[in-house]
């Protein structure tokens, strides 16, 4: 029992995301290997579309919208956002030269960085806590024993609570500048 929250908790979280990641880079040098990186161009569309569909889990926790059961749509919330930040992320490649594309990857990263912290991390990690909370009680230690031993754990979740003060505003951030990609792009295109 004596697993540190870290490594039961925070590294599956980190190869979650490392697996995003290398799904990325294994569809990008397909599309390389195979000469159809055009493909790629387009592939933000499609991400988009999933993102924003994913936003129906949002307005059903908010009652915005009545339809839907709220775990199927979280479900399809975290599917959903998951393959369009790759579509978007393959989209991208690495092919930006401007700035603005950059900061809405940065951005759309951080949200999903926070997002899957709430996912992944907030209800295993109180789990968890509890866990070795009443492991330790049952040893026989004494109150003041088991919140020193839990000190490192405890702080590590403390700081996890607070993903949703950020959430929110990166995500209104990664709108506001995936928006404004989109438009530039709209703006510059070449509609000969």
């Amino acid at each position: 029992m004596e697993r540190s929250l870290i490594r039961k908790e925070v590294m599956p979280f980190l190869v979650m995301f490392g697996v995003l990641i290398l799904a990325t880079i294994i569809t990008d040098a397909l599309l390389h290997q195979f000469e159809l990186v055009w493909i790629g161009r387009w592939l933000g569309i499609p991400g988009v579309i999933l993102i924003l569909l994913s936003f129906f889990y949002s307005m059903r926790k908010r009652k915005v919208i009545r339809f839907g059961k709220p775990k199927t749509l979280l479900v399809l919330h975290e599917t959903m956002t998951w393959m369009g930040a790759l579509l978007i992320m393959v989209h991208a490649g690495i092919h930006i030269y401007t700035i603005l594309p950059w900061l809405a990857l940065i951005a759309m990263l951080v949200n999903i960085i926070s997002g899957m912290t709430g996912k992944y991390l907030l209800d295993r990690s109180r789990r968890f806590l509890a866990e070795k909370k009443e492991f330790y009680s049952q040893q026989g230690l004494s109150g003041a024993a088991i919140e020193k031993r839990l000190f490192l754990d405890a702080t590590t979740f403390d700081l996890m609570k607070k993903w949703r003060a950020v959430h929110l505003p990166i995500t209104l951030a990664f709108a506001v500048l995936g928006i404004t990609h989109i438009l530039t792009v709209l703006l510059f295109w070449q509609w000969k």
